[in-house]
């Protein structure tokens, strides 16, 4: 490890150099990423030097230790115990940043949420997930945009698909795949029993055509008229787009736009994170096998969280996680600690694998 981070701090300083001579401003993309490289690397050479400073005077006060002076080793003693864990501090948050970083944690999302079971108390769930990450994206000063929805007369969602752009988005989100049960009277409920219905979540990375490859031999296009929830106010054009993906038989359908050129285009935006979504989710099952925690694997079958209103309480079956008391602002978005939570535990599996492959 620690010849690693010698050679990344090198090049840190060879970055650095560069940046400072003053005919790099002319080639402007260069400079962009010069300077972002030299950025990202002293999230890993700042706490290696300050370890560095400090391993230095831990040694230099075990030293001390030997001074037949009592005083001074009394004073080298508690030196020692004050720098010992932060130097163990400083040591796992560069195992953690020499972790691989995944390529997509930087990429917006597409982000569909589907009533399962319960009938029209689970697409009424579904609103709730769906003003949850409204409501936490929000948090975070990302933007979001409505892609497709097929609402119902309560104000539920059968389904809807929303894009979320922002820096980090698919780094935070991707844990939230999966199965939400909840467990509340629903209001449609008169006899106040708890009912358990369910939602599924896909977070899906917006990919660009180039990732992509969709020919045109490949899609089976419909055209349709477009319609408002429960079949009201049918218009007179054929706006509505469906598009399959005739080798996977995988199929969207956008119909929310009034024209539909722009109905087209969402669709074959959706379709790409689909598609792409299809080949991460190979990858996980294989990569999952090994893998002691199954964080983030995407698949929708998976129970990943339970809320329950009538205890006030969230619980997230992955990682044993259970929040008391914080129902109401989890539901209005306030999820930071759980995503915190699911991260962390992500990079203490992911260093586990690293020190089994080490041994």
């Amino acid at each position: 490890m620690w010849d690693k981070l010698d050679s990344i701090e090198a090049r840190y300083e060879r970055l650095g150099e560069e940046l400072s001579k003053p005919d790099i401003t002319r080639d402007r993309e260069r400079f962009q990423e010069v300077a972002k490289t030299h950025s990202d690397l002293s999230e890993i050479v700042v706490p290696y030097r300050e370890r560095k400073v400090l391993q230095k005077q831990l040694e230099e006060s075990r030293e001390l230790l030997r001074d037949p002076d009592p005083e001074v080793g009394e004073l080298a003693q508690a030196e020692i115990e004050e720098l010992e864990p932060r130097i163990a501090e400083l040591e796992q948050v560069l195992r953690v940043r020499l972790l691989p970083k995944d390529p997509l944690d930087e990429k917006d999302v597409i982000l569909e949420v589907r009533a399962g079971a319960g009938g029209e108390e689970a697409s009424l769930w579904a609103g709730n997930l769906l003003r949850m990450y409204l409501r936490y994206a929000e948090r975070q000063n990302w933007k979001t945009e409505i892609l497709s929805e097929n609402a119902t007369g309560m104000g539920g969602y059968k389904e809807v698909v929303v894009a979320v752009k922002g820096s980090g988005a698919y780094s935070h989100l991707k844990f939230e795949a999966g199965a939400h049960r909840v467990q509340r009277v629903p209001a449609t409920e008169s006899s106040g029993r708890i009912h358990t219905s369910a939602a599924t979540v896909a977070v899906m990375p917006e990919v660009e055509a180039v990732e992509v490859d969709l020919h045109p031999d490949d899609l089976e296009w419909d055209t349709f008229r477009a319609s408002s929830a429960g079949g009201q106010h049918m218009q007179k054009n054929e706006t509505a787009v469906r598009v399959t993906h005739k080798p996977t038989r995988v199929a969207v359908v956008c119909q929310d736009e009034r024209s539909q050129a722009q109905n087209r285009e969402k669709a074959l935006r959706m379709l790409r994170a689909r598609l792409f979504d299809l080949k991460l989710a190979e990858q996980n099952a294989e990569r999952a096998a090994n893998r002691r925690l199954q964080v983030g694997t995407g698949d929708r079958s998976d129970k990943i969280r339970t809320y329950n209103f009538g205890q006030n309480r969230v619980t997230d079956h992955r990682i044993g996680l259970t929040l008391v008391n914080r129902l109401e602002g989890i539901m209005d978005g306030d999820i930071n600690d759980i995503v915190e939570a699911l991260r962390q535990a992500d990079e203490a599996d992911r260093l586990g694998e690293m020190d089994e492959a080490a041994d």
